[in-house]
């Protein structure tokens, strides 16, 4: 009898060793995993990374650790992990702008935001807030764009990156006003923080999670926040969009996310993991009390709202012609 093997039956046979059987699923995870982030430690990106990973290092039964990789606007941590081994081990906890906005702006692009990614969950939202020094002149926002005004390029605002939120959002408040401010960029949060509180940067404008403390304590100044509406944390506090910018909408979201080919068994695991997380009512509260909210749902969401809002950006940058040099 002659047996015929195909062509296709030999890359079936050879690629068996390498996808997840039922059994090593099961047997997920057995050792350390580590979780990337590609900002400093104190950012909004790594406090709902150490938020979540004691949570979820019960749920695994195995440590959860938080490796702090910053640089090129978060990007160079989603570089990492796109070539990463997709068996789980390592995973990133990423945002909007590094996983959707920045990376089609540099040359060569360093990954495709489509394909070299795996979304697993929405981790959280958080909104953004328009902050200046204690000592600041500008008492309110159209104080401040007033200052702008009659003084072109003198004033500069923050950012942990060019094309991240923080500077998407300052181009957006600058373009509507029609001023002109000079971009100060970061290697993260934690150091633009260290600006504005020193009275060196003019205006901040960053997530909740980061500037709240700081606005609490009184060493920074709440001048407005970027959501549609009104946030609960400082009621009193204005959107940008009721001081004469209707329509003004810009939030940052956080991701957990995974090499490109991650199994979907793997995938499920994690998402299911953190939506667990969600229901833990102290961890809830922690969030809610830093200025976040709470994320959770589908893998499918979570890709959703990726391809969503690189779509969307990616207008918002043509029209306010940001490049990367």
């Amino acid at each position: 009898m002659t047996v015929r093997i195909t062509r296709r039956a030999l890359s079936a046979a050879a690629l068996a060793p390498l996808l997840p059987t039922p059994a090593f699923a099961q047997a997920y995870p057995s050792r350390t995993i580590t979780m990337l982030v590609g900002f400093a430690p104190g950012g909004g990106t790594d406090i709902i990374s150490r938020f979540l990973a004691p949570v979820l290092q019960e749920e695994f039964g195995q440590t959860i650790a938080v490796e702090n990789r910053p640089g090129a606007s978060g990007t160079l941590a989603v570089l990492a992990l796109s070539r990463a081994r997709p068996d789980g081990y390592t995973m990133g906890m990423t945002t909007i702008s590094a996983s959707a906005v920045v990376p089609p702006l540099m040359v060569p692009p360093p990954f495709d935001i489509r394909r070299d990614q795996t979304p697993v969950v929405h981790a959280a939202t958080v909104p953004m807030v328009c902050v200046v020094p204690a000592n600041s002149p500008s008492r309110t926002l159209p104080e401040l764009l007033e200052r702008a005004k009659e003084n072109p390029g003198a004033l500069n605002y923050s950012s942990s990156g060019v094309a991240t939120q923080q500077h998407l959002a300052a181009e957006l408040l600058a373009n509507a006003a029609g001023v002109r401010m000079t971009h100060v960029p970061f290697r993260g949060t934690g150091q633009v923080v260290n600006e504005i509180l020193a009275g060196r940067i003019d205006l901040g404008i960053d997530t909740f999670p980061t500037y709240l403390p700081h606005i609490r304590e009184g060493r920074v100044r709440a001048l407005a926040v970027t959501t549609p509406q009104r946030v609960e944390w400082l009621p009193e506090t204005p959107t940008v969009a009721e001081l004469g910018f209707p329509g003004f909408d810009a939030v940052v979201w956080y991701m957990l996310i995974a090499p490109p080919a991650l199994p979907q068994p793997i995938a499920e695991r994690w998402a299911a993991a953190v939506n667990k997380a969600y229901e833990n009512q102290d961890l809830r509260r922690r969030i809610r009390d830093a200025g976040f909210m709470i994320g959770g749902g589908s893998q499918q969401d979570a890709q959703r709202m990726l391809t969503t809002d690189a779509d969307r950006y990616a207008e918002v940058v043509r029209n306010a012609n940001i490049r990367l040099d």
